[in-house]
């Protein structure tokens, strides 16, 4: 017979799934998956481009640690959900930003967005943006000066004579899609990344290819960035504000940090929605946003906003729709039975 009082038996929830993947390996291929982008932005910009990553990268990781460590909380900083923050930080800013701007992100990033609601898993916004929100606000000169394709800016030192120009997008905000061609862009300039721009954002075609590498290793799914991609491209081929419809839509496609956005910043696990059709629908509402923003604001460029909008519309989507549980009964359907 068993002796079934000497068994060592560990009783816990059903379902009993278990799974190679964790934070850490998650974020690994993240990581690897942004790779592709930063290599072409030093290509494109110079050396810098990698320092300012290292700088967003230490400085990210510096202030979750300080954090956790004056807080008394376990070190958390091997999930590398910081190298991933800083790293999205350092990709939404131009090359030539200064190195104390981009360790006030990182604090507001890790300490302010993250932290302060409890770590990974529980901040409300995504924490990149945030981080870039704050220094735009605070240094909007410094953060909207972007280096020419080809520029070599230097590491340290005043970045004054680096030769700067209009982004293609200042171009399409003002309605002048005449004077981009003019300056010698072409979609596929912009699909490449042989433009100005934020050191991260400028090249849609490595950004796709790091967006495929997190779909096949199932990272993430395609519908936020289908759908987000999609809502931009279709909205301004309905409504171009150039000469023509097809041109405008590629251009705005492919222009700003819409490829960024939609793979790498909008998927983020905790600020976007868990079920399918929340997924569509979040897409579809950061791609509302930005084209509204893009024709109507200020600010030539939406990506940011627009993801920070709809983060604060995730809890509200996964409640309404959420799929039915199986063989419950909603209470109207019992009262109504009962009668």
């Amino acid at each position: 017979m068993t002796d079934y009082k000497n068994l060592k038996l560990i009783a816990t929830s059903s379902p009993h799934i278990r799974a190679a993947e964790n934070t850490r390996s998650i974020m690994m291929d993240v990581i690897i998956s942004l790779l592709p982008a930063l290599i072409w932005a030093v290509w494109a910009f110079g050396p810098r481009a990698l320092t300012v990553t290292c700088v967003s990268v230490v400085g990210s990781v510096f202030w979750e640690w300080l954090y956790r460590k004056l807080m008394k909380k376990p070190n958390c900083v091997n999930d590398l959900s910081a190298v991933v923050t800083g790293m999205l930080l350092a990709f939404v800013c131009p090359v030539g930003v200064g190195y104390f701007a981009l360790l006030f992100g990182d604090f507001m990033a890790i300490v302010v967005t993250k932290q302060l609601y409890g770590g990974i898993g529980k901040n409300f916004v995504n924490p990149a943006l945030v981080g870039r929100a704050a220094m735009l606000a605070s240094w909007a000169g410094m953060m909207t000066t972007w280096a020419n394709y080809g520029t070599r800016a230097p590491i340290f030192g005043s970045i004054a004579d680096v030769v700067t120009s209009a982004t293609p997008m200042a171009y399409l905000h003002g309605k002048n899609l005449a004077g981009l061609k003019d300056a010698g862009v072409t979609i596929a300039d912009m699909f490449l990344g042989k433009i100005g721009g934020s050191l991260g954002e400028v090249s849609a075609l490595l950004l796709i290819v790091g967006g495929i590498y997190l779909m096949v290793r199932k990272i993430i799914t395609w519908h936020t960035p289908t759908a987000y991609i999609a809502t931009v491209a279709v909205l301004t081929f309905l409504f171009p504000r150039g000469n023509g419809s097809v041109e405008w839509m590629l251009f705005n496609v492919f222009g700003g940090g819409l490829m960024l956005g939609a793979f790498f910043m909008a998927t983020d696990y905790t600020t976007s929605p868990v079920t399918t059709k929340g997924q569509l629908i979040y897409g579809i509402g950061c791609g509302v946003f930005t084209v509204f923003i893009r024709y109507f604001g200020s600010y030539n460029e939406g990506v940011c906003y627009s993801i920070l909008v709809m983060n604060l519309f995730t809890a509200l989507i996964d409640k309404y729709v959420k799929p039915h549980r199986f063989g419950v009964v909603n209470s109207e359907k019992k009262e109504a039975a009962a009668k």
